[in-house]
């Protein structure tokens, strides 16, 4: 396992990265966003763990830069615990978000979480339903044959609405599961990314029921 560590306080990264090598990862260091984005056009990693506030580039312009050039997963971390910080990491492609202060331990948790997630949607499947085509390997969504642009996130809930399809879903289900070890967030987080995630589909949004009171089926 590789992780790139991008903090500017040294005594974080520093915690972090004997962590990492104590359970037989490979730790890297960056201390702003500009370094960040420039080690990976470089190098490949398995998964970045990305402070926001940093001098030259903060975190959330490193994200987008990076996913620009790669699909690496992301966990962001943050003193700032608001909802709109949170909701604007994910909708910029990271995979979940720790605040500040955290214990190592949750974020080595919350590492394995978001890579096991990864490994159990590396599948070579092709699924078609009507007009709207989602390629699983790749990762990619078309709508009537047009690619349709979504944020990884997106990607998720629509991936595990498939899998799970035609299953009653709430949205504590779909918080744990996709969101993965212990999110702290709520019902609003899950209904601003179903929203999104209908738009992006644009006719084919029918697919996603909402079960008042419950949640959400994905029906074909």
């Amino acid at each position: 396992m590789k992780v790139l560590i991008v903090d500017d306080e040294e005594m974080i990264r520093g915690v972090l990265k004997e962590y990492v090598e104590f359970e037989g990862g490979i730790a890297y260091e960056a201390a702003d966003g500009m370094q960040a984005v420039k080690m990976c056009r470089d190098n490949d990693f398995d998964i970045i763990l990305m402070d926001i506030m940093m001098p030259k580039l903060d975190g959330f312009s490193a994200v987008k830069e990076i996913k620009k050039i790669k699909n690496t997963p992301v966990i962001m971390l943050s003193a700032r615990g608001e909802e709109y910080d949170k909701l604007f990491g994910f909708e910029i492609g990271a995979d979940d978000y720790v605040t500040k202060p955290f214990s190592p331990k949750e974020v080595m948790a919350r590492i394995h979480a978001v890579l096991k997630r990864g490994a159990q949607e590396t599948q070579n499947d092709v699924v078609t339903f009507e007009g709207l085509t989602i390629d699983m390997l790749g990762r990619n969504v078309y709508v009537d044959g047009e690619k349709a642009e979504l944020t990884p996130k997106e990607y998720e809930i629509l991936f595990y609405f498939v899998k799970n399809k035609g299953i009653a879903l709430t949205r504590e289900k779909l918080l744990m599961d996709v969101w993965g070890f212990d999110f702290y967030g709520d019902d609003r987080t899950v209904d601003t990314h179903i929203k999104m995630l209908r738009s992006n589909l644009k006719q084919y949004r029918k697919f996603i029921v909402t079960l008042r009171g419950l949640g959400y089926k994905f029906e074909v």
